[in-house]
Order: C-alpha cells, then sequence, then structure tokens
C-alpha cells in the first residue's frame, strides 16, 4: 500500500521537460497528483522548456483553484522562471507571498524599472533622428 502512496506524491519531481512534446501528459500528471490531494510540485529536476510550459502550469493553477485548494509550484529552475516573467504571468502562477528570487530581494524592485523597456511610439525615435530616411542605416545582412 505504501508503494501506491509515495506514487501519488512524486510531486512531480520526476518531471525532467515540459515541452509541446509533453504537455498533455504532463498536464494530466499534474491534475491527478492534485485529485490525489498533492497541493505542492516540486519542479527542481525540469530542465528543458518550453512555452508551453507556462500553459501547463497555469492549467494546473486553475484546476487547484476550482478544486478550491491552493498549488504551491516550488523550485522553479531558472529556465521555467525566467519564462514566466517572460509571459508576465509570475503573479497568476505565484501568489505575492511567493518571492522568485532566491538572495530575499523583493519580487517588485523599484530599481529594476529603469530596466522596463520604455514603450516609446516609433514615431518619436525617427522624427529625433531622422534615422526612417537614410538609407544607410538600413543594414543588410
Amino acid at each position: 500500500m505504501s508503494t501506491a502512496v509515495s506514487e501519488a506524491i512524486d510531486n512531480l519531481q520526476s518531471l525532467t521537460t515540459l515541452t509541446v512534446l509533453n504537455a498533455s501528459a504532463a498536464l494530466e500528471r499534474g491534475l491527478s497528483a492534485l485529485k490525489a490531494g498533492q497541493t505542492v510540485f516540486d519542479l527542481r529536476h525540469v530542465l528543458t522548456v518550453d512555452s508551453v510550459a507556462v500553459s501547463v502550469m497555469l492549467a494546473w493553477q486553475r484546476a487547484a483553484q476550482d478544486a478550491g485548494v491552493k498549488l504551491e509550484l516550488k523550485n522553479l529552475p531558472p529556465a521555467l522562471q525566467s519564462l514566466t516573467k517572460l509571459y508576465g504571468v509570475c503573479s497568476l502562477l505565484f501568489p505575492p507571498e511567493v518571492k522568485l528570487a532566491q538572495d530575499g530581494a523583493a519580487a517588485s524592485n523599484p530599481a529594476h524599472e529603469e530596466f522596463a523597456p520604455v514603450n516609446a511610439p516609433e514615431s518619436f525615435f525617427t522624427q529625433k533622428t531622422g534615422l526612417a530616411d537614410d538609407p544607410a542605416s538600413h543594414h543588410h545582412h
């Protein structure tokens, strides 16, 4: 009987990839783990990821919310962390009290604001520089 229990509580540590190739299998595993009452997924071994990983994690979170439980995604490797940042879903996947940064820094650091991309209208740059009309500025490789 203990084997069945340890199987259910593998908390997804044996998951090593989360890509389009195994997304549905991983999704199923997560959903059945949730059904088995598991609310902590340890993703430390997930080394290979693509954009599908984010969708899978979001689907797990939705399933957990529907079930009225709080899912905790733990030990995300850097590749997975940067994907969640890239898609701006940090706050959806991780409640505000969960800090992704390992060094104890708060998740939103005002010092980082200056590095945020500025979405100034393109015309602003082209008017300023006049580069748009200059054929020399178009580099063809």
